[in-house]
């Protein structure tokens, strides 16, 4: 069943992917008229995840904001398929890369570095851009598709441009593994932890979050430095990555230290592009217990 659906999918996700950009983003208005106004996907959670992260809005702010979350929503599936087919010269025309310089000195120094990101902006985009232009050997933690045909398919688009990718159960090993490698490590880290029970609890878009402090234990294991990564969507189509030293010496910070940090710095984000965060997760479906 697997093998029949990936071949019944497979043409049509080619013909997106080799589309012009311009015919690209009519596929996109297209999704987002089915997504949005025919089948509602998730629109009551998006709501109620964006009035809980912003009470002082009034009904017509939250409504502008979730329309264009599914606008953007639907132009990053068709971005990410694009992913598939595209070339160096794609890469260099619609995503910069800032503060290159920071990344120079880092690498100069024989430092590797976790890199820490959001589902914020196309993430997909970042990692090609940032193989062409960094010195670092880029290794991306991802989660594997349950079709083992479709994870065939996006494993060879994500490794273009020499982007190496770990399982997210190997991470610590294969950073271990790779230690010799000057390395640069990214963890997209602002989703709900497992088991729950594990989770540092903080305020995060005015709510009670349960946060993944996976990437400090690991920057403070292996003493890499801390960079926070923010993909910036220029336009439509266009993007900056722009990466920021948060802790050269994760050794030397307090407990929690990192992991607040990073949220913090993803709520500022956030509250600059609120529409490119993914808000149809179900980010707050987790109570803080009483002995948290």
């Amino acid at each position: 069943m697997r093998l029949i659906s990936f071949y019944l999918l497979l043409p049509l996700i080619l013909l997106v992917s080799y589309s012009p950009f311009w015919i690209l983003y009519r596929v996109s208005d297209l999704l987002y008229f089915l997504i949005y106004y025919v089948i509602g996907y998730r629109k009551s959670i998006v709501r109620r995840n964006l009035e809980k992260s912003f009470p002082d809005y009034d009904k017509g702010q939250i409504r502008k904001i979730s329309r264009s979350y599914y606008q953007y929503l639907c132009d990053l599936m068709v971005e990410s398929l694009k992913t598939i087919t595209w070339k160096e010269h794609h890469v260099k025309n619609r995503v910069k890369m800032n503060n290159v310089e920071l990344l120079d000195s880092l690498y100069k120094e024989n430092r590797s570095v976790l890199i820490v990101m959001g589902h914020l902006g196309n993430w997909e985009w970042a990692g090609p851009c940032f193989s062409l232009n960094c010195k670092h050997q880029l290794f991306v933690v991802y989660h594997p598709l349950s079709n083992p045909y479709f994870e065939k398919l996006f494993v060879k688009s994500r490794t273009k441009f020499n982007t190496q990718i770990i399982k997210r159960n190997n991470t610590l090993r294969s950073m271990i593994a790779n230690k010799e490698v000057i390395s640069a490590t990214a963890l997209i880290a602002d989703q709900a932890p497992t088991p729950i029970t594990s989770a540092l609890w903080m305020d995060f878009m005015n709510q009670e979050t349960p946060v993944f402090n996976g990437p400090e234990k690991v920057a403070k294991m292996l003493n890499y430095p801390v960079v926070y990564i923010h993909v910036k969507r220029v336009k439509r189509g266009y993007y900056e990555v722009c990466p920021t030293l948060l802790f050269k010496q994760p050794k030397e910070t307090l407990d929690a230290e990192i992991t607040k940090k990073f949220n913090q710095t993803l709520e500022e984000g956030i509250r600059q592009q609120p529409e490119t965060w993914l808000w149809s997760h179900r980010r707050w479906k987790h109570k803080k217990p009483l002995e948290a």
